[in-house]
Formats: structure tokens, C-alpha cells, sequence
């Protein structure tokens, strides 16, 4: 897993079961419905939308679910209450975590949490006992394999990055870039990136820890089953640390 998100450890991994994507389609189809019922069904003005069936392409979302999850959002089913929530807690080894959810029972959901993070050293703090630790950035994520030839030279890739606007890269184990934007320029330079040819494998908004912490490989170990514990639950959608790997 990378140091700050657990999700893109789960979406890196290359032999994914069956359980695993269904459960993952069945987020993003949430996510879908959330954005659709914010901005309306069309991607072209709902920026919101397009970054989302963008991010649910990535996965591998086949798009007559993606499609299904837009209609239910405007169906006669479409008065389900579906609210994104948002956690914070210590885990292991003093790690600050953020967890981001979208659910239909707000105390069932806190509930759940609460349990899961007892169950693995963790324990739900206040509202910004955490969250000052992080920054809210945009991120977008590059897999170096799959650039054409040209832009498979690092030094290029990272070029196109800076001209597209970031304020930040970082390369996750020579392997992916990370580029950082500000909130409000994710979209625009995400749009910059491909003009350059670049091709995206994610672009969302993300919570970015100033400083990681580094643990032993117990308390690592131990961080890594409070972060998949966190995963199996319906409602989670993103995981945040601070935690260095």
C-alpha cells in the first residue's frame, strides 16, 4: 500500500477476486448515485460525475453498471438516502487515519467503525483531531507501463506534470507517479495531462499526510488488517494514513 491511501492499494491489486470486484462495483455504484443526485445526470456539466465514472472505468466497472447505477440514481428507487460521512482515528502505533464513507444509516455505519477500530488497537477520536495532521489535495495517479514509448522516460512524464500544473509529484515505487494539484485544479489538469498524451489510471480527491510516521513491520502488520478490516465494510469507500511503507 502506498503511505496515505488505502484505496489504491486495492486497485492496484492485479488478481482481485470476484467477491472483491462486485463489492467494489457495489461502492462506486453509491458514489455514482451520490454525484448524480448532487449535480444531475450529465457528465459534460457535473464535473463530479465525469471524475467519478472516470475513476469506476479504472476499476474495471463495466459500463452497463455504470449506466444501471446513473438510472437508479433517477428511478422511482432514486428517494433512498444515501449520505457521505467522514471519520477520524488513531490506529496503531499512534497513525492517524481518515476513513470516507457513503451510507444510508449514519449511526449504524459510526457503529461499525467504532467496532472495527476496537478490534485492531484503533479508537475513533473528535471531529479534527485528525484531519489537521493531513492536507485536502487532488490527486492524480500515472502508471508508468502504460504510457506510450515516449512518455515511459521519467523525466518527460514529470515534465508533462509541471506543465499541466501540479504542485506536486512523487514517484510510488518507480512505478507510479503521484501528482498533486489544488482542489479546485484536479479537473483542469487532469485535462492538460491528456491533451499531452498522458494516460491517467486515477484522478480524485485525496487526503495527504504533511509527514508520515514510520513503525516497526509488527505495527505495520497490525495497520495493514485495521485497513483491510476498514475495506470489507460496505459503507467505506477511501482509507487515509500517515503511515510511511
Amino acid at each position: 500500500m502506498s503511505g496515505h491511501s488505502h484505496a489504491k492499494t486495492i486497485k492496484h491489486q492485479k488478481n482481485i477476486t470476484d467477491q472483491k470486484r462486485g463489492q467494489l462495483f457495489s461502492k462506486m455504484a453509491r458514489v455514482i448515485s451520490v454525484a448524480v443526485k448532487e449535480g444531475g445526470a450529465n457528465p459534460e456539466t457535473n464535473t463530479k460525475l465525469r471524475m467519478v465514472i472516470e475513476q469506476a472505468k479504472s476499476q474495471n466497472m463495466p459500463r452497463d453498471n455504470i449506466d444501471r447505477a446513473i438510472q437508479n440514481a433517477l428511478g422511482p428507487g432514486s428517494d433512498e438516502h444515501l449520505e457521505e460521512v467522514s471519520f477520524e482515528a488513531f490506529g496503531p502505533g499512534g497513525t492517524a487515519v481518515i476513513v470516507e464513507g457513503i451510507t444510508d444509516n449514519t449511526n449504524r455505519t459510526l457503529g461499525e467503525i467504532k467496532q472495527i477500530l476496537n478490534q485492531h488497537g484503533g479508537k475513533l477520536v473528535g471531529e479534527g483531531a485528525v484531519k489537521w495532521l493531513f492536507d485536502r489535495k487532488g490527486s492524480i495517479t500515472v502508471d508508468l507501463k502504460s504510457q506510450s514509448e515516449d512518455l515511459q522516460n521519467k523525466e518527460k512524464l514529470e515534465m508533462a506534470a509541471i506543465e499541466a500544473g501540479a504542485d506536486d509529484i512523487k514517484w510510488e515505487e518507480d512505478a507510479f507517479l503521484e501528482i498533486y494539484t489544488k482542489i479546485e485544479t484536479l479537473d483542469k489538469t487532469k485535462t492538460s495531462l491528456e491533451k499531452q498524451g498522458v494516460k491517467i489510471d486515477s484522478a480524485y480527491l485525496e487526503w495527504v499526510p504533511k509527514e508520515e510516521i514510520s513503525l516497526d513491520e509488527k505495527q505495520k502488520e497490525a495497520c495493514q488488517k485495521l485497513f483491510d478490516a476498514l475495506d470489507e465494510n460496505d459503507a467505506v469507500q477511501n482509507v487515509f494514513s500517515n503511515l510511511k511503507m
